[in-house]
């Protein structure tokens, strides 16, 4: 099959990853919730060797994830999991979890789902890193982001960016405290937390 392409992933990755360098540094497993069409796990797990990256998506992407893997034959990339939200989550553990360009996609019940099963499948210290435009104090922060805002909820009313506090809210409530909230290109940003020892 044709692999999927989506442009955007080229051009966000390296900064990213410069993220990730950082905040994955002292991490051994990665759970990647909403690999899309598997670009970043391919760039991010061939820069960071020393992780395990485990792509995850709903079952319609999965082929495209797999087409970019295994063209790529990389050591620490295993076969992509089926990960539903709202269903069933791998049994395995994870010291370290990503998304990218994820929460505005799915309805706020299942950000709040997202988040809630974070606990079972991490582990103390665990780090999270999620990528993707936010509003702060219910304010847009750039008209691109509120056109895009716009165009999302034109598709799906459950859509739209998330409110910054309103995912730290959430992520409290997993265990997880933010450790950085970083400004990236195209008004979007990179925010890492970590998991709070016993949460």
């Amino acid at each position: 099959m044709d692999k999927p392409f989506a442009p955007a992933c080229e051009r966000n990755r390296e900064p990213i990853l410069d993220v990730l360098r950082e905040a994955f540094a002292g991490c051994t497993r990665v759970l990647e919730i909403g690999s899309g069409t598997g670009q970043h796990a391919v760039h991010f797990a061939a820069a960071m060797p020393w992780l395990n990256w485990q792509c995850s998506d709903r079952a319609e992407y999965l082929p495209g994830i797999r087409a970019w893997l295994d063209e790529a034959a990389l050591p620490n990339t295993p076969a992509p999991v089926q990960l539903d939200v709202a269903g069933a989550w791998p049994r395995a553990r994870y010291d370290a979890v990503f998304s990218a360009n994820t929460l505005h996609i799915m309805g706020w019940a299942e950000v709040g789902q997202l988040f809630a099963h974070l606990p079972a499948v991490t582990t103390d210290g665990a780090v999270l890193v999620i990528y993707g435009p936010f509003n702060y104090e219910g304010r847009y922060t750039s008209e691109s982001n509120a056109a895009f805002d716009r165009s999302l909820k034109l598709r799906d009313p459950d859509m739209g960016l998330r409110d910054a506090e309103a995912v730290d809210a959430l992520a409290r409530a997993a265990g997880f405290a933010l450790l950085e909230d970083r400004a990236m290109p195209a008004n979007n940003r990179c925010r890492v937390w970590r998991r709070q020892g016993g949460a």
